[in-house]
């Protein structure tokens, strides 16, 4: 099965390295982070992890629940939990889903036969507080991903969810977002009491609006 954006991300109950987690329970209200990983003891994932333990109070601030999986078993995981804790200088603190029958795996289609039929590809997936996917990324083995990205685009993903703009190439926290083409111009001073720019007819800015 191949998930879009919009779908609904599969519920799914499974062990994990905090206890048995329901998935969409598990999530309540919270946007999530799903986040897949070829196997244990593997070194990019050693450093993956260690790098969003290191993130958590930045996930918190934005009310994201995040959640790692391998096909590797339980066991495994907690023992590789003491190497990343080791050689990353942190704590995990996030749950780890052991996936050995590829429940979890198949269900996201994170098996990519291409690449390999027995591990899980670097998957990413962003879920709203609705249960639906709002990102899908998907990652060589060979390239750790940026989870400084991640957060830049989470904090863009739930500023757009509230107000009707959207954020322009690089764009980071604070600076200057652009009004969605569906609004006229003369509409703005209303919707956005901040200020805005016409550079172009099609294209309007405005302040951020929730600062």
């Amino acid at each position: 099965m191949s998930l879009k954006l919009g779908d609904t991300a599969p519920d799914f109950k499974a062990e994990s390295t905090q206890g048995d987690i329901s998935f969409h329970q598990w999530l309540g209200k919270s946007w999530g982070v799903l986040f897949s990983h070829p196997a244990d003891f593997t070194p990019v994932c050693t450093t993956e992890l260690g790098a969003v333990a290191k993130l958590k109070a930045e996930f918190d601030k934005r009310n994201v629940k995040v959640i790692a999986l391998s096909v590797d078993p339980l066991q495994s995981h907690n023992d590789w939990i003491k190497d990343i804790n080791e050689t990353q200088h942190t704590q995990v603190n996030f749950p780890i889903i052991a996936d050995p029958i590829f429940k979890v795996a198949n269900l996201y289609d994170m098996v990519h036969p291409n690449a390999s039929d027995k591990f899980t590809v670097r998957s990413v997936f962003v879920i709203d507080p609705d249960k639906k996917i709002k990102l899908t990324i998907t990652y060589p083995a060979s390239t750790g991903r940026n989870f400084d990205e991640l957060l830049r685009v989470i904090d863009s993903l739930q500023l757009t969810a509230k107000y009707s703009v959207a954020t322009p190439a690089n764009w980071k926290r604070g600076e200057d977002v652009v009004v969605a083409p569906a609004i006229k111009t003369e509409d703005i001073p209303a919707k956005f009491p901040k200020g805005h720019t016409v550079i172009k007819p099609y294209l309007r800015t405005t302040p951020q609006p929730d600062l």
